[in-house]
């Protein structure tokens, strides 16, 4: 073994707690009628938006609790399913159908996915890493890229 100690693998609750946590999110927000659970970002923290997606193959309407950032008029998010190795769901069913409806404090916006990359991408992540500086080793955990998801809003819709 070297002299340099080697930085511990960060550490994720239980599989179990994550599902759970997010399955209360959605409940209290869908009970309060969007009154709880969604925030705007500021600075060293990230917002909390509800997506809207349609699945792929079900054809039924879907919706998820995201963490968010903002980039001027877009919105961006990891595609991330808590850290776990599938692409999330939600992902997949917008790379087939991209256009999309986000609920944000104050209101809904027609949006539309697509992924970053290049120096959109590296920029974007960057931003996310100032406020969690765990995101690289997290994001080693997983065998895959951690997609990061830019969300434009519909031309007419802007804020």
């Amino acid at each position: 073994m070297s002299d340099q100690a080697r930085p511990a693998a960060p550490r994720l609750p239980p599989r179990w707690f994550i599902r759970t946590f997010w399955a209360c999110h959605r409940a209290l927000l869908r009970v309060s009628g969007g009154r709880l659970g969604l925030r705007r970002p500021k600075p060293g923290r990230y917002g909390m938006l509800r997506l809207h997606t349609v699945g792929r193959r079900s054809g039924n309407p879907h919706a998820v609790v995201l963490a968010y950032l903002e980039d001027d008029a877009n919105l961006f998010t990891l595609a991330m399913n808590g850290w776990a190795d599938p692409t999330p769901s939600w992902w997949l069913n917008l790379r087939e159908r991209p256009e999309t409806t986000v609920d944000l404090v104050g209101g809904s916006r027609r949006m539309r996915a697509r992924a970053a990359s290049g120096a959109e991408h590296q920029r974007l992540w960057a931003r996310y890493a100032e406020l969690d500086k765990n995101l690289d080793a997290f994001a080693r955990l997983r065998s895959r890229p951690t997609d990061l998801v830019v969300l434009e809003p519909v031309v007419g819709d802007a804020p």
